[in-house]
């Protein structure tokens, strides 16, 4: 028997926790790539990340993902999903404040 495929959420929960993945990516890069625009392996984590949030099995009662008891994402993108948070987390207070705060308060 084969998984049931889920469909996309797009929902309003799954869209900020994309806009918040995709500014540490962009953060991450730009500090750590030197780079203005995305490298291309920081494009392939966000779009990674982009896909697994779109189907994550618990949608819009979705908490953060260090709190989460099923792990999505293959090894090699966890990893470095792991690397770029713990990098941009303490740089987010400072570049974006706001974003910041709601998603510790999420946690």
């Amino acid at each position: 028997m084969g998984r049931a495929k889920r469909e996309p959420n797009d929902g309003p929960v799954i869209r900020k926790e994309k806009e918040m993945v995709s500014k540490m990516i962009d953060l991450y890069c730009r500090k750590k790539h030197h780079s203005a625009a995305l490298c291309q392996e920081c494009s392939q984590l966000k779009e990674y990340a982009h896909l697994r949030l779109s189907l994550c099995r618990f949608g819009e009662e979705k908490t953060a993902c260090s709190n989460c008891s099923v792990h999505c994402y293959k090894p090699v993108f966890r990893e470095k999903m792991k690397s770029v948070m713990r990098y941009s987390g303490p740089w987010m207070l400072l570049y974006h404040p706001i974003y910041s705060i709601k998603h510790l308060l999420n946690k």
